[in-house]
């Protein structure tokens, strides 16, 4: 894996993140093309002023997702070749390392509607975006951004948010993403 592609695909996930942002919080989920920008444009000669041709990909953000469910939309997702990779940008609920330690005894952690409804309840949870990005040579990419405390204008870059970028933030979601890839 060329720490080039890691670099690039960094940059295009947070290039993802920052545009979502500017719809501020609380937005579905957020599916993108990740497409060769020469391809892009030697095809669609009219988008050449409104992307910057001297990055490698484009982000080409798809319609809304066809199913609540966010495994079964990526399940029945497959991207024709052209396309070099994918990203999704969704917003999560971040609760702390101890936050498992202190969960009732005999709760049914595999419960995916009971670890929502605990996370939404849990009084030190913290609100994030995370996108994940990943190329069909396997590089994957993560940025999330943690929503700042008392931050409650709406805004994706309010003051106190954090940033955090790691490949296997999120390796579940990326290894889907892979998946419709192949």
């Amino acid at each position: 894996m060329p720490a080039s592609h890691a670099q690039q695909l960094s940059a295009v996930a947070r290039e993802v993140e920052d545009f979502v942002a500017t719809a501020g919080w609380d937005q579905p989920p957020q599916l993108f093309a990740l497409v060769p920008t020469a391809e892009l444009v030697e095809r669609e000669p009219d988008l050449a002023g409104q992307v910057d041709q001297a990055a490698p990909l484009t982000p080409v953000a798809q319609d809304a997702l066809p199913s609540e469910d966010l495994g079964d939309a990526l399940a029945g997702i497959m991207w024709p070749d052209a396309v070099a990779g994918c990203a999704l940008a969704q917003e999560i609920v971040v609760l702390p390392p101890t936050a498992e330690a202190a969960l009732p005894p005999g709760e049914d952690t595999g419960d995916s509607a009971t670890m929502r409804r605990i996370a939404a309840e849990h009084p030190h949870r913290r609100e994030a975006r995370l996108v994940a990005a990943v190329l069909r040579d396997g590089t994957a990419a993560c940025v999330l951004r943690l929503r700042g405390e008392g931050t409650g204008d709406g805004e994706g870059d309010g003051d106190g948010d954090q940033i955090v970028e790691h490949p296997e933030l999120a390796p579940n979601l990326t290894d889907a993403l892979l998946e419709t890839l192949r």
